[in-house]
């Protein structure tokens, strides 16, 4: 079954990157932090379910 709410957030980091390297914004930007926010919270997610079910 696919992850709806993993592929949300990788959609809203793939339009995030590609609007800040569109328009060259620097790290500390809004938009680029959203991004490493994202990126945080993939990783738990995936992390968290290749974890095994009890």
């Amino acid at each position: 079954m696919a992850d709806l709410y993993l592929k949300a957030l990788e959609s809203e980091r793939r339009s995030l990157w590609a609007t800040a390297r569109l328009k060259g914004l620097p790290k500390d930007s809004p938009e680029r932090l959203r991004i490493a926010a994202l990126d945080a919270d993939i990783a738990a997610h995936k992390a968290k379910s290749r974890s095994p079910a009890k």
